[in-house]
Protein backbone atom coordinates (compact mmCIF):
# COMPACT_ATOMS: atom_id res chain seq x y z
CA UNK A 1 0.00 0.00 0.00
CA UNK A 2 1.80 2.94 -0.74
CA UNK A 3 2.02 6.26 1.20
CA UNK A 4 -0.10 8.54 -0.05
CA UNK A 5 0.85 11.31 1.78
CA UNK A 6 -1.50 14.35 3.60
CA UNK A 7 -0.81 12.52 6.65
CA UNK A 8 -2.98 8.86 6.13
CA UNK A 9 -1.74 5.67 7.10
CA UNK A 10 -4.18 3.43 5.78
CA UNK A 11 -6.41 2.59 3.30
CA UNK A 12 -9.27 0.48 2.66
CA UNK A 13 -9.30 -2.34 -0.57
CA UNK A 14 -12.56 -1.61 -2.01
CA UNK A 15 -12.28 -3.89 -5.65
CA UNK A 16 -10.18 -5.97 -7.01
CA UNK A 17 -9.90 -5.42 -10.81
CA UNK A 18 -7.36 -8.61 -11.25
CA UNK A 19 -7.04 -11.81 -10.07
CA UNK A 20 -4.57 -14.57 -9.58
CA UNK A 21 -3.12 -15.66 -13.07
CA UNK A 22 -4.58 -12.68 -14.94
CA UNK A 23 -1.78 -10.59 -17.10
CA UNK A 24 -0.65 -7.06 -15.80
CA UNK A 25 0.91 -4.39 -17.41
CA UNK A 26 2.99 -0.97 -16.42
CA UNK A 27 0.38 1.49 -15.39
CA UNK A 28 -3.04 -0.87 -15.11
CA UNK A 29 -5.10 -0.26 -12.39
CA UNK A 30 -5.45 -3.65 -10.32
CA UNK A 31 -7.72 -2.46 -7.46
CA UNK A 32 -9.42 0.88 -6.20
CA UNK A 33 -8.26 1.52 -2.56
CA UNK A 34 -10.55 4.62 -0.11
CA UNK A 35 -8.73 6.64 1.92
CA UNK A 36 -9.93 8.89 4.94
CA UNK A 37 -10.30 11.16 1.47
CA UNK A 38 -11.68 9.69 -1.26
CA UNK A 39 -11.97 6.71 -3.29
CA UNK A 40 -9.38 6.47 -6.17
CA UNK A 41 -7.50 3.52 -8.43
CA UNK A 42 -4.02 2.44 -7.60
CA UNK A 43 -2.08 1.25 -10.88
CA UNK A 44 0.01 -1.60 -11.19
CA UNK A 45 4.03 -0.93 -11.80
CA UNK A 46 5.11 -3.96 -13.39
CA UNK A 47 4.54 -5.83 -16.29
CA UNK A 48 4.12 -9.73 -15.50
CA UNK A 49 1.45 -12.01 -14.32
CA UNK A 50 -0.67 -11.79 -10.95
CA UNK A 51 0.92 -13.93 -8.27
CA UNK A 52 -1.14 -13.43 -5.18
CA UNK A 53 -3.97 -11.65 -3.69
CA UNK A 54 -2.65 -10.61 0.06
CA UNK A 55 -5.88 -9.12 0.94
CA UNK A 56 -9.59 -9.52 0.43
CA UNK A 57 -12.13 -6.61 -0.68
CA UNK A 58 -13.37 -4.69 2.43
CA UNK A 59 -10.34 -5.13 4.72
CA UNK A 60 -8.19 -1.95 5.77
CA UNK A 61 -4.44 -2.04 5.25
CA UNK A 62 -1.61 0.09 6.28
CA UNK A 63 0.85 2.05 4.30
CA UNK A 64 3.75 -0.25 3.95
CA UNK A 65 1.98 -3.39 3.63
CA UNK A 66 2.47 -5.56 0.82
CA UNK A 67 -1.29 -5.99 -0.88
CA UNK A 68 -0.36 -8.03 -4.18
CA UNK A 69 2.77 -9.65 -5.82
CA UNK A 70 3.13 -10.33 -9.41
CA UNK A 71 5.47 -12.85 -11.64
CA UNK A 72 7.88 -10.42 -13.51
CA UNK A 73 10.10 -11.69 -16.46
CA UNK A 74 12.52 -14.14 -14.92
CA UNK A 75 10.31 -15.70 -12.71
CA UNK A 76 10.51 -13.00 -9.82
CA UNK A 77 7.40 -11.90 -7.80
CA UNK A 78 7.45 -8.18 -7.32
CA UNK A 79 5.62 -6.60 -4.73
CA UNK A 80 3.37 -3.93 -5.33
CA UNK A 81 4.40 -1.52 -2.93
CA UNK A 82 7.74 1.26 -2.34
CA UNK A 83 10.98 -0.88 -2.28
CA UNK A 84 12.94 -0.28 0.82
CA UNK A 85 16.87 -1.26 1.20
CA UNK A 86 17.32 -5.27 1.66
CA UNK A 87 19.64 -6.51 4.36
CA UNK A 88 22.99 -5.61 4.22
CA UNK A 89 24.06 -9.67 4.34
CA UNK A 90 22.07 -11.74 2.16
CA UNK A 91 21.76 -15.17 1.38
CA UNK A 92 21.97 -16.33 -2.37
CA UNK A 93 18.64 -16.54 -3.02
CA UNK A 94 17.90 -13.14 -1.48
CA UNK A 95 21.30 -11.96 -3.62
CA UNK A 96 19.27 -13.83 -6.76
CA UNK A 97 16.13 -12.16 -5.49
CA UNK A 98 17.67 -8.74 -5.85
CA UNK A 99 19.24 -9.30 -8.98
CA UNK A 100 15.93 -9.63 -10.37
CA UNK A 101 14.83 -6.97 -8.93
CA UNK A 102 17.52 -4.52 -10.05
CA UNK A 103 16.16 -5.99 -13.55
CA UNK A 104 13.33 -3.64 -13.15
CA UNK A 105 13.99 0.24 -14.41
CA UNK A 106 14.54 2.08 -11.61
CA UNK A 107 13.00 5.61 -10.88
CA UNK A 108 9.68 4.33 -10.84
CA UNK A 109 7.60 3.85 -7.17
CA UNK A 110 3.93 2.89 -7.15
CA UNK A 111 1.84 5.49 -5.94
CA UNK A 112 -1.75 6.24 -6.05
CA UNK A 113 -3.69 8.38 -8.88
CA UNK A 114 -2.34 12.57 -8.08
CA UNK A 115 0.41 11.46 -5.59
CA UNK A 116 3.99 11.40 -5.63
CA UNK A 117 6.37 9.67 -3.28
CA UNK A 118 9.09 11.41 -1.43
CA UNK A 119 13.05 9.88 -1.87
CA UNK A 120 14.29 8.54 1.28
CA UNK A 121 17.02 6.89 2.25
CA UNK A 122 16.36 5.76 5.80
CA UNK A 123 16.84 2.27 6.30
CA UNK A 124 14.81 0.90 9.14
CA UNK A 125 17.02 -1.14 12.25
CA UNK A 126 16.01 -4.71 12.25
CA UNK A 127 14.64 -5.59 15.32
CA UNK A 128 16.22 -7.85 18.37
CA UNK A 129 15.47 -11.40 17.84
CA UNK A 130 13.44 -12.66 20.84
CA UNK A 131 15.01 -14.71 23.10
CA UNK A 132 14.87 -18.82 22.18
CA UNK A 133 14.91 -17.52 18.86
CA UNK A 134 16.51 -19.37 16.44
CA UNK A 135 19.48 -17.76 15.47
CA UNK A 136 19.52 -17.20 11.68
CA UNK A 137 16.36 -17.28 10.12
CA UNK A 138 15.97 -18.27 5.69
CA UNK A 139 16.72 -15.84 3.64
CA UNK A 140 13.15 -15.63 1.91
CA UNK A 141 11.67 -14.45 5.03
CA UNK A 142 14.47 -11.89 5.82
CA UNK A 143 13.31 -10.35 2.83
CA UNK A 144 9.77 -10.44 3.16
CA UNK A 145 10.38 -9.11 7.00
CA UNK A 146 12.12 -6.49 5.39
CA UNK A 147 9.71 -5.63 2.82
CA UNK A 148 6.71 -6.00 5.32
CA UNK A 149 8.53 -3.15 7.20
CA UNK A 150 9.53 -4.59 10.06
CA UNK A 151 13.00 -5.84 9.32
CA UNK A 152 14.14 -9.14 10.54
CA UNK A 153 12.43 -10.70 13.29
CA UNK A 154 12.43 -14.20 15.07
CA UNK A 155 10.45 -16.94 13.57
CA UNK A 156 7.18 -17.64 14.98
CA UNK A 157 7.62 -20.96 17.14
CA UNK A 158 5.91 -23.66 16.29
CA UNK A 159 2.71 -24.57 17.71
CA UNK A 160 3.64 -27.11 19.64
CA UNK A 161 5.79 -24.99 21.48
CA UNK A 162 3.54 -22.05 21.42
CA UNK A 163 2.31 -21.12 25.25
CA UNK A 164 -1.07 -22.44 26.32
CA UNK A 165 -1.70 -19.01 27.49
CA UNK A 166 -3.60 -16.54 25.03
CA UNK A 167 -2.50 -13.50 27.15
CA UNK A 168 1.57 -14.57 27.31
CA UNK A 169 3.77 -11.84 25.98
CA UNK A 170 5.07 -12.73 22.02
CA UNK A 171 8.54 -11.20 23.16
CA UNK A 172 10.42 -8.46 25.16
CA UNK A 173 8.77 -5.72 22.99
CA UNK A 174 5.30 -6.65 20.64
CA UNK A 175 5.51 -5.93 16.93
CA UNK A 176 2.96 -4.05 15.63
CA UNK A 177 2.49 -0.88 13.25
CA UNK A 178 2.19 2.62 14.84
CA UNK A 179 -1.49 2.97 13.81
CA UNK A 180 -1.80 -0.39 15.30
CA UNK A 181 0.28 0.88 18.69
CA UNK A 182 -2.29 3.67 18.54
CA UNK A 183 -5.00 1.80 18.38
CA UNK A 184 -4.35 -0.09 21.04
CA UNK A 185 -3.78 2.80 23.35
CA UNK A 186 -7.06 4.64 22.40
CA UNK A 187 -8.86 1.14 23.38
CA UNK A 188 -6.75 0.62 26.84
CA UNK A 189 -5.44 -2.61 24.95
CA UNK A 190 -1.97 -4.19 26.46
CA UNK A 191 0.00 -5.63 22.89
CA UNK A 192 1.95 -7.82 25.70
CA UNK A 193 -1.65 -9.45 25.96
CA UNK A 194 -2.71 -9.77 22.53
CA UNK A 195 -2.36 -13.05 20.53
CA UNK A 196 -0.10 -12.04 17.50
CA UNK A 197 -1.72 -13.69 14.30
CA UNK A 198 0.29 -11.20 11.47
CA UNK A 199 3.86 -12.17 9.55
CA UNK A 200 6.47 -12.80 11.83
CA UNK A 201 4.17 -12.86 15.08
CA UNK A 202 3.03 -8.94 14.02
CA UNK A 203 0.02 -7.77 16.01
CA UNK A 204 -2.34 -6.38 13.40
CA UNK A 205 -5.75 -3.98 14.34
CA UNK A 206 -8.23 -7.58 13.87
CA UNK A 207 -5.71 -8.83 17.27
CA UNK A 208 -6.19 -5.95 18.73
CA UNK A 209 -10.28 -6.01 18.29
CA UNK A 210 -10.03 -9.71 19.00
CA UNK A 211 -8.82 -9.15 22.10
CA UNK A 212 -11.20 -6.18 23.10
CA UNK A 213 -13.98 -8.61 22.43
CA UNK A 214 -12.65 -11.05 24.19
CA UNK A 215 -12.67 -8.94 27.37
CA UNK A 216 -16.03 -7.73 26.65
CA UNK A 217 -16.94 -11.21 26.09
CA UNK A 218 -15.21 -12.21 29.62
CA UNK A 219 -17.23 -9.74 31.22
CA UNK A 220 -21.18 -9.85 29.85
CA UNK A 221 -21.56 -12.16 27.25
CA UNK A 222 -23.57 -15.31 27.35
CA UNK A 223 -22.75 -18.47 28.81
CA UNK A 224 -23.43 -19.77 25.25
CA UNK A 225 -20.33 -17.65 24.12
CA UNK A 226 -16.85 -19.87 24.26
CA UNK A 227 -14.74 -17.27 26.36
CA UNK A 228 -11.29 -17.69 25.20
CA UNK A 229 -9.28 -16.32 22.36
CA UNK A 230 -9.71 -16.91 18.50
CA UNK A 231 -7.01 -19.30 16.69
CA UNK A 232 -4.55 -17.73 14.47
CA UNK A 233 -5.26 -17.05 11.09
CA UNK A 234 -2.98 -17.71 8.39
CA UNK A 235 -0.73 -14.97 7.67
CA UNK A 236 -1.23 -15.07 4.04
CA UNK A 237 -5.04 -14.58 4.55
CA UNK A 238 -5.81 -12.04 6.86
CA UNK A 239 -9.63 -11.45 8.03
CA UNK A 240 -11.51 -8.47 6.48
CA UNK A 241 -13.01 -5.71 8.74
CA UNK A 242 -17.29 -6.05 8.19
CA UNK A 243 -19.31 -3.32 7.63
CA UNK A 244 -21.52 -4.02 10.72
CA UNK A 245 -20.88 -5.98 13.75
CA UNK A 246 -24.03 -7.07 15.20
CA UNK A 247 -24.01 -7.75 18.87
CA UNK A 248 -26.86 -9.01 21.02
CA UNK A 249 -29.36 -8.58 18.40
CA UNK A 250 -30.35 -4.88 19.70
CA UNK A 251 -27.60 -2.91 18.21
CA UNK A 252 -25.19 -2.60 15.28
CA UNK A 253 -21.71 -1.35 15.22
CA UNK A 254 -20.28 0.35 12.20
CA UNK A 255 -16.53 0.70 11.69
CA UNK A 256 -15.83 4.41 12.05
CA UNK A 257 -13.13 5.02 9.13
CA UNK A 258 -12.63 6.35 5.89
CA UNK A 259 -14.78 9.12 4.36
CA UNK A 260 -17.18 9.09 7.90
CA UNK A 261 -14.21 9.01 9.95
CA UNK A 262 -12.10 12.11 7.66
CA UNK A 263 -15.65 14.17 8.05
CA UNK A 264 -16.40 13.38 11.63
CA UNK A 265 -12.66 14.77 12.83
CA UNK A 266 -13.18 17.62 10.95
CA UNK A 267 -16.25 18.99 11.48
CA UNK A 268 -15.14 18.68 15.36
CA UNK A 269 -12.34 20.28 14.63
CA UNK A 270 -13.92 22.79 12.97
CA UNK A 271 -17.25 23.22 15.33
CA UNK A 272 -14.48 24.17 18.23
CA UNK A 273 -12.19 26.16 16.33
CA UNK A 274 -14.56 28.34 14.69
CA UNK A 275 -16.97 30.28 16.40
CA UNK A 276 -20.11 30.04 14.09
CA UNK A 277 -22.97 32.22 14.05
CA UNK A 278 -26.24 31.22 11.63
CA UNK A 279 -28.41 33.51 10.13
CA UNK A 280 -31.87 32.87 8.25
CA UNK A 281 -33.55 34.77 5.52
CA UNK A 282 -37.05 33.67 3.78
CA UNK A 283 -37.54 34.83 0.14
CA UNK A 284 -39.86 34.29 -2.55
CA UNK A 285 -38.16 32.60 -5.69
CA UNK A 286 -40.50 32.18 -7.82
CA UNK A 287 -39.25 34.52 -10.32
CA UNK A 288 -35.87 32.28 -10.44
CA UNK A 289 -37.78 29.48 -10.56
CA UNK A 290 -39.37 30.65 -13.92
CA UNK A 291 -35.80 31.71 -15.22
CA UNK A 292 -34.71 27.75 -14.14
CA UNK A 293 -37.55 26.75 -16.64
CA UNK A 294 -36.05 29.48 -19.68
CA UNK A 295 -32.71 28.69 -19.19
CA UNK A 296 -33.96 24.23 -19.56
CA UNK A 297 -34.96 25.37 -23.34
CA UNK A 298 -32.10 27.84 -23.79
CA UNK A 299 -29.81 26.77 -26.86
CA UNK A 300 -27.16 27.94 -25.11
CA UNK A 301 -27.41 25.66 -21.80
CA UNK A 302 -28.52 22.72 -24.38
CA UNK A 303 -26.94 19.57 -22.99
CA UNK A 304 -25.84 20.87 -19.47
CA UNK A 305 -27.71 20.51 -16.47
CA UNK A 306 -30.04 23.49 -15.17
CA UNK A 307 -31.58 23.74 -11.59
CA UNK A 308 -32.12 26.02 -9.29
CA UNK A 309 -28.51 25.52 -7.65
CA UNK A 310 -26.88 26.88 -10.27
CA UNK A 311 -28.56 30.44 -10.23
CA UNK A 312 -27.80 29.52 -6.32
CA UNK A 313 -24.64 29.38 -6.74
CA UNK A 314 -24.34 32.16 -9.40
CA UNK A 315 -26.26 34.35 -6.79
CA UNK A 316 -23.74 33.49 -3.82
CA UNK A 317 -20.76 34.16 -6.05
CA UNK A 318 -22.42 37.46 -7.30
CA UNK A 319 -23.00 38.77 -3.34
CA UNK A 320 -19.09 37.73 -2.69
CA UNK A 321 -17.96 39.74 -5.42
CA UNK A 322 -20.10 42.95 -3.77
CA UNK A 323 -18.12 41.70 -0.30
CA UNK A 324 -15.73 40.55 -0.84
CA UNK A 325 -13.90 40.10 3.08
CA UNK A 326 -16.06 37.49 3.17
CA UNK A 327 -14.17 35.13 1.07
CA UNK A 328 -11.40 34.52 3.37
CA UNK A 329 -9.78 32.58 6.08
CA UNK A 330 -8.19 32.82 9.90
CA UNK A 331 -4.22 31.76 9.76
CA UNK A 332 -3.73 31.38 13.23
CA UNK A 333 -0.26 30.79 13.46
CA UNK A 334 0.47 34.19 11.29
CA UNK A 335 -2.69 36.08 13.35
CA UNK A 336 -3.86 37.41 10.24
CA UNK A 337 -6.87 37.21 7.95
CA UNK A 338 -6.58 35.74 4.56
CA UNK A 339 -9.02 37.70 1.96
CA UNK A 340 -8.94 35.31 -1.10
CA UNK A 341 -9.69 37.04 -4.63
CA UNK A 342 -10.54 33.76 -5.85
CA UNK A 343 -13.52 31.78 -5.05
CA UNK A 344 -13.13 27.86 -5.21
CA UNK A 345 -16.79 27.09 -4.36
CA UNK A 346 -17.69 23.79 -2.67
CA UNK A 347 -20.88 21.83 -2.69
CA UNK A 348 -21.51 19.84 -0.32
CA UNK A 349 -22.42 16.23 -2.13
CA UNK A 350 -24.11 13.42 -0.28
CA UNK A 351 -22.16 9.73 -1.30
CA UNK A 352 -22.75 6.16 -0.41
CA UNK A 353 -19.33 6.78 1.29
CA UNK A 354 -20.40 9.83 3.67
CA UNK A 355 -20.58 13.34 3.27
CA UNK A 356 -17.72 15.00 0.84
CA UNK A 357 -17.03 18.97 -0.42
CA UNK A 358 -15.71 18.76 -3.25
CA UNK A 359 -15.18 22.25 -4.90
CA UNK A 360 -14.97 24.02 -8.49
CA UNK A 361 -12.15 26.04 -9.22
CA UNK A 362 -12.20 29.42 -9.65
CA UNK A 363 -15.66 29.28 -9.86
CA UNK A 364 -16.15 33.31 -9.87
CA UNK A 365 -14.58 33.59 -13.30
CA UNK A 366 -16.74 31.11 -14.96
CA UNK A 367 -19.60 32.17 -17.39
CA UNK A 368 -23.44 30.65 -16.33
CA UNK A 369 -22.72 27.73 -19.01
CA UNK A 370 -19.53 26.67 -17.63
CA UNK A 371 -20.61 26.90 -14.13
CA UNK A 372 -23.74 24.76 -15.26
CA UNK A 373 -21.05 22.06 -16.37
CA UNK A 374 -18.92 22.17 -13.38
CA UNK A 375 -21.48 21.52 -11.35
CA UNK A 376 -22.46 18.60 -13.46
CA UNK A 377 -19.55 17.42 -13.36
CA UNK A 378 -18.90 17.56 -9.78
CA UNK A 379 -22.14 16.20 -8.97
CA UNK A 380 -22.01 12.92 -11.55
CA UNK A 381 -18.22 12.48 -10.26
CA UNK A 382 -19.68 12.34 -6.57
CA UNK A 383 -22.31 9.79 -7.49
CA UNK A 384 -19.61 7.25 -8.69
CA UNK A 385 -17.55 7.52 -5.49
CA UNK A 386 -14.64 8.80 -8.20
CA UNK A 387 -13.73 12.07 -6.33
CA UNK A 388 -10.20 13.14 -6.44
CA UNK A 389 -8.62 14.38 -2.72
CA UNK A 390 -7.25 17.12 -5.22
CA UNK A 391 -10.77 18.42 -6.05
CA UNK A 392 -11.63 18.68 -2.06
CA UNK A 393 -9.02 20.97 -0.99
CA UNK A 394 -8.22 24.81 -1.41
CA UNK A 395 -12.42 25.60 -1.16
CA UNK A 396 -13.42 29.01 0.16
CA UNK A 397 -17.07 28.97 0.53
CA UNK A 398 -19.30 26.19 0.02
CA UNK A 399 -22.90 25.42 -0.64
CA UNK A 400 -25.23 22.62 0.95
CA UNK A 401 -28.61 21.65 -0.36
CA UNK A 402 -30.65 20.36 2.79
CA UNK A 403 -33.64 21.16 0.41
CA UNK A 404 -33.46 18.08 -1.55
CA UNK A 405 -34.16 16.20 1.32
CA UNK A 406 -37.14 18.25 2.05
CA UNK A 407 -35.95 20.16 4.92
CA UNK A 408 -36.99 23.48 5.32
CA UNK A 409 -33.73 25.14 6.43
CA UNK A 410 -30.42 24.22 8.88
CA UNK A 411 -27.52 25.52 10.66
CA UNK A 412 -24.33 24.04 8.79
CA UNK A 413 -21.05 23.30 10.54
CA UNK A 414 -17.96 25.22 8.23
CA UNK A 415 -16.01 23.33 6.25
CA UNK A 416 -12.50 23.53 8.22
CA UNK A 417 -10.25 26.10 6.59
CA UNK A 418 -13.35 28.11 4.93
CA UNK A 419 -15.38 31.49 6.48
CA UNK A 420 -18.45 30.83 5.29
CA UNK A 421 -21.17 28.12 4.35
CA UNK A 422 -24.97 28.14 2.60
CA UNK A 423 -27.45 25.97 3.45
CA UNK A 424 -30.65 25.91 0.72
CA UNK A 425 -33.94 25.00 2.33
CA UNK A 426 -36.87 23.09 0.19
CA UNK A 427 -38.55 25.51 -2.59
CA UNK A 428 -42.40 25.04 -1.23
CA UNK A 429 -45.65 26.76 -2.44
CA UNK A 430 -46.61 28.46 0.42
CA UNK A 431 -48.89 31.61 1.18
CA UNK A 432 -47.29 34.96 0.33
CA UNK A 433 -48.19 38.86 0.27
CA UNK A 434 -47.30 39.81 -3.15
CA UNK A 435 -48.05 42.95 -4.02
CA UNK A 436 -50.62 43.70 -1.53
CA UNK A 437 -51.92 40.46 -2.18
CA UNK A 438 -52.08 36.67 -0.44
CA UNK A 439 -50.51 34.68 -3.60
CA UNK A 440 -49.55 30.73 -3.42
CA UNK A 441 -45.90 31.29 -3.74
CA UNK A 442 -42.42 29.55 -4.11
CA UNK A 443 -40.39 30.32 -1.30
CA UNK A 444 -37.09 28.46 0.53
CA UNK A 445 -35.33 30.03 3.57
CA UNK A 446 -31.63 30.21 3.32
CA UNK A 447 -29.22 30.26 6.62
CA UNK A 448 -25.94 31.08 6.57
CA UNK A 449 -23.12 29.72 8.90
CA UNK A 450 -19.73 32.17 9.27
CA UNK A 451 -17.08 32.14 11.26
CA UNK A 452 -17.38 35.11 13.72
CA UNK A 453 -13.71 35.63 14.08
CA UNK A 454 -13.18 37.55 10.80
CA UNK A 455 -16.89 38.23 9.79
CA UNK A 456 -19.12 39.97 11.84
CA UNK A 457 -22.96 40.32 11.20
CA UNK A 458 -23.29 43.09 9.42
CA UNK A 459 -20.45 41.22 6.81
CA UNK A 460 -22.72 38.01 7.13
CA UNK A 461 -26.00 40.15 6.84
CA UNK A 462 -25.03 41.93 3.91
CA UNK A 463 -24.14 38.47 2.18
CA UNK A 464 -27.20 36.88 3.33
CA UNK A 465 -29.07 39.20 2.29
CA UNK A 466 -27.63 40.10 -1.29
CA UNK A 467 -27.93 36.05 -2.27
CA UNK A 468 -31.77 36.38 -1.36
CA UNK A 469 -32.38 39.80 -3.56
CA UNK A 470 -30.74 38.58 -6.13
CA UNK A 471 -33.16 34.83 -5.91
CA UNK A 472 -36.05 37.44 -5.62
CA UNK A 473 -35.26 39.13 -8.84
CA UNK A 474 -32.76 37.00 -10.83
CA UNK A 475 -32.02 40.23 -13.39
CA UNK A 476 -29.81 41.74 -10.67
CA UNK A 477 -27.46 38.94 -11.87
CA UNK A 478 -26.78 41.55 -14.65
CA UNK A 479 -27.02 44.44 -13.26
CA UNK A 480 -25.09 43.60 -9.99
CA UNK A 481 -22.07 41.75 -11.71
Amino acid sequence: MPDVGEGLTEAEILKWYVQPGDTVTDGQVVCEVETAKAAVELPCPYDGVVHELRFPEGTTVDVGEVIISVEVAGGAAAEEQPQTAQPAAEEPAAKDAAASDEAEPQGRQPVLVGYGVAATSTKRRPRKQAPGAPAQEPAAAAIQGELNGHGTVAEAPAPVAAPASPTAPAGPRPLAKPPVRKLAKDLGVDLATVTPTGPGGTVTREDVHAAVSLAAASVGAPAAVPVQAPAPAPAAQPRPEAPAVPSAGRETRIPIKGVRKATAQAMVGSAFTAPHVTEFVTVDVTRTMKLVEELKSDKDMAGLRVNPLLLIAKALLVAIKRNPEINASWDEAAQEIVVKHYVNLGIAAATPRGLIVPNIKDAHAKTLPQLAEALGELVATAREGKTTPAAMQGGTVTITNVGVFGVDTGTPILNPGESAILAVGAIKLQPWVHKGKVKPRQVTTLALSFDHRLVDGELGSKVLADVAAILEQPKRLITWA
